[in-house]
């Protein structure tokens, strides 16, 4: 099974590059890029699961409104996209599941950053999809985590994908930055040794990021952003879903598995 999976959040990253955006761009240009996302998904007739901040859909509620009249999934992105206290952790499932009538069952920390996975299990989250099991300089080195999904604390854990034996990431970054028969072929060796992949984007990534003055991104960030974007991930469903690959939500997936304690 293929995990398609969006962080949709404020768009807060030009901070990260030393450049200042207003709350109201950062939310155009995020549903914005959902609003690109959707359409894909609709047009191959495939599920995905929406990881939110509370923030993001306080904000944009038309578009949440679509993301779960075409049967998504809405996991928590916690409350902010830049702020973290324990406590939001519940907060922000309490509230996500208010806002969407649903049962909220995963979460995903902003940036993958490390949480306490005790704290996740007294929240009242099923699942947890915060660990990328390699190593990004600048970011984290989890070569010591399994790479596949796996239980600890009374809370399911689904790492991102990577690929087996040299750990290679398939995130966000791979997708933009590899050329696209590369992408796929390490997607298939890595579905067939472990039978599904987990691969995160985010709805910035639909827009277009190559305004230097603006967003101060560097090229591997920037590149095939925008329509190019809307491209390659249309060209990769289509083949997939060719090579008779299904699609699905984090809690479909949990359906077709009986993870160990």
């Amino acid at each position: 099974m293929i995990l398609l999976s969006f962080d949709i959040e404020e768009f807060d990253m030009p901070f990260e590059y030393d450049r200042k955006i207003d709350f109201k761009d950062q939310m155009i240009i995020s549903i914005e890029g959902t609003i690109a996302i959707l359409d894909v998904l609709k047009k191959h007739d495939i599920k995905a699961t929406f990881f939110s901040t509370v923030i993001f859909a306080l904000n944009a509620p038309k578009v949440m409104e679509r993301i779960l009249a075409e049967g998504h999934e809405i996991a928590s992105h916690s409350y902010y996209h830049s702020d973290f206290k324990v406590e939001h952790l519940l907060e922000s499932r309490l509230k996500l599941e208010e806002i969407t009538g649903q049962k909220v069952l995963g979460y995903r920390m902003p940036r993958m950053q490390p949480v306490n996975e005790k704290e996740i299990y007294n929240a009242g989250y099923t699942y947890n999809s915060s660990l990328n099991p390699t190593f990004i300089p600048g970011r984290y080195n989890n070569f010591n985590k399994p790479r596949t999904y796996f239980m600890q604390d009374g809370v399911l854990q689904i790492p991102a994908s990577v690929t087996p034996i040299v750990r290679f990431p398939l995130f966000w970054l791979s997708f933009h930055n590899l050329p696209l028969f590369l992408y796929k072929w390490m997607s298939k060796i890595t579905l067939t040794k472990d039978k599904y992949i987990n691969i995160y984007f985010h709805p910035w990534e639909f827009t277009d990021l190559n305004d230097k003055e603006r967003f101060n991104f560097p090229s591997y960030v920037s590149k095939n952003s925008g329509i190019k974007m809307i491209q390659r991930i249309d060209n990769f469903i289509h083949s997939m879903k060719s090579k008779n690959y299904i699609f699905g939500t984090f809690s479909e997936f949990l359906l077709t598995i009986n993870p160990k304690d």
